[in-house]
């Protein structure tokens, strides 16, 4: 139940993240939008006021061109001209004569007094300005005033108010107000409908996984909505179809380790009841029954102490007790114990060492590993056979190589022979005393290693077993090289 609440919240916390992208994703820009839109529009309309102000100023420069008017400031139309401009503007008209003195000014108060600004020293030299005081809320135009032979012989300064945007500004920013309502009802309208349409293909994984999971392991889904769940559900199912692979192979593996254990006692059973049911048994045949009972025994203490072999190779590889190893050396004892072995069999051993190797290697798992390969390789080898071990290495890696003269293994098997209790020949194999597990226990010790092994035979002619190992141990490393 908790389990539920807890998937319910994290679907939930999903959706409500999809709506919140989309939400700023939708609001964001336009926020943006509506700000710079009531900027430019603001600005917009101080350019244009700016502009007619100085088409005006211009025309009546002109007139007070003609009529010589800074010569003459007793010209009552163009005195009221200048005075219906400042009113118009609800600002202020100043005339500066070539002394920087003000000799004209519609609010009166500065005429006489002395006008040395920047803006208006620069007019006399015939550079005019305008700006605008977005703080004073005033436009300012100079302009010069030019003489009948073309020199600047007065200066027209100009202030206007721009209260009136004011009221302009307030109402856009109302409109934008309206505007960012209108698109975050807008936006919210389609995060949710679209964060519920991302999630909605999710859900259907869910249910669909969920159905699935009725079964023991679980059946396959598909949910292609979107490429995205198409993927998810490829991956499940391809999860699902290495599950079922692990589970038929613990499956098999009991069934191998039931099967293996219980015939050695199988056999001693049979062969106890025989001697029970039978009076005064020869000595001869006592002795023949309890030599197999005895050789019953050893084949299930072998088999229990391979499958603590395999234990202990599950585990983890800091129980490697690396140290410096001198393969040459190990693999001439390997060869020296198995000896007796293949002149059983008038199988003659070899050993070709290319070069000295000295490895960190774990010594006793790797001999182990070694032995496995060539005591198979004597055992499943023909009569008057030989069996070659070679020895090479780069500055990287050493090579091990067993080669023999034997039965060869199917390439069909060639991939399955390293599985636990997986047998070629099973009637052979138990023949020749093995476990099934020698390859097993094989391959762990050199994937532990970092190592590799590879397989190559031919059915009657022979197999080469071939082990590569790095030559430095590096315990940051892991899986088969």
């Amino acid at each position: 139940m908790d389990r539920g609440r807890e998937s319910k919240r994290r679907k939930g916390s999903l959706r409500i993240l999809l709506f919140l992208c989309v939400l700023l994703v939708g609001i964001l820009p336009m926020a943006a939008v509506s700000v710079l839109t009531v900027s430019n529009s603001y600005n917009n309309h101080v350019n244009s006021k700016l502009n007619e102000l100085q088409y005006y100023a211009v025309s009546l420069i002109s007139e007070m061109e003609e009529k010589n008017y800074m010569s003459n400031l007793s010209q009552p139309v163009v005195t009221a001209e200048l005075e219906q401009l400042a009113r118009i503007y609800r600002g202020r008209v100043i005339l500066v004569d070539s002394n920087y003195r003000i000799c004209k000014d519609t609010f009166v108060m500065g005429e006489g007094k002395y006008n040395i600004s920047e803006s208006v020293i620069r007019c006399f030299g015939g550079v005019s300005s305008s700006r605008f005081d977005k703080e004073g809320a005033y436009l300012e135009l100079v302009l010069p005033i030019k003489g009948t032979e073309g020199n600047v012989e007065g200066v027209m300064a100009i202030t206007a108010s721009t209260e009136f945007l004011d009221d302009l500004k307030a109402k856009l920013e109302e409109q934008r107000g309206v505007m960012v309502l209108i698109a975050l009802f807008v936006v919210v309208a389609v995060g949710l409908y679209l964060s519920a349409v991302c999630v909605r293909p999710l859900k259907k994984i869910v249910r669909a996984i969920d159905n699935s999971s009725r079964d023991a392991v679980g059946g396959d889904i598909l949910v292609d909505d979107c490429a995205e769940t198409q993927q998810i559900s490829e991956a499940y199912n391809r999860m699902l179809d290495r599950l079922r692979t692990l589970d038929e192979s613990r499956q098999q593996f009991v069934s191998n380790v039931s099967h293996e254990l219980k015939t050695p006692i199988t056999s001693i059973r049979v062969l106890a009841d025989s001697l029970l049911a039978q009076e005064d048994v020869p000595a001869e045949l006592y002795r023949e029954f309890m030599s197999d009972i005895s050789s019953e025994i050893d084949r299930e203490s072998q088999i229990i102490d391979d499958l603590l072999t395999l234990v202990r190779m599950d585990k983890s590889a800091a129980e490697l007790n690396i140290a410096e190893v001198n393969i040459n050396e190990m693999l001439e004892v390997i060869l020296k114990r198995l000896r007796p072995l293949a002149l059983k069999r008038n199988v003659e051993l070899l050993l070709e060492s290319f070069r000295p190797v000295v490895a960190d290697a774990d010594e006793v798992k790797l001999n182990l590993a070694i032995t496995n390969l060539v005591e198979n390789a004597i055992k499943y080898n023909i009569d008057n056979g030989w069996v070659r071990v070679s020895l090479n290495a780069d500055h990287q890696f050493f090579y091990i190589k067993v080669e023999d003269s034997g039965i060869g293994i199917p390439q069909q098997d060639w991939d399955q022979i390293f599985e636990r209790f997986y047998r070629v020949d099973k009637a052979r194999s138990r023949a020749t005393g093995g476990t099934g597990l020698g390859l097993a226990i094989t391959k762990n010790i050199i994937v532990l290693h970092h190592g590799a092994i590879r397989v190559n035979s031919v059915e009657g002619e022979g197999t080469t077993f071939t082990v590569r190992i790095p030559r430095t141990y590096r315990r940051q490393e892991g899986g088969m090289v």
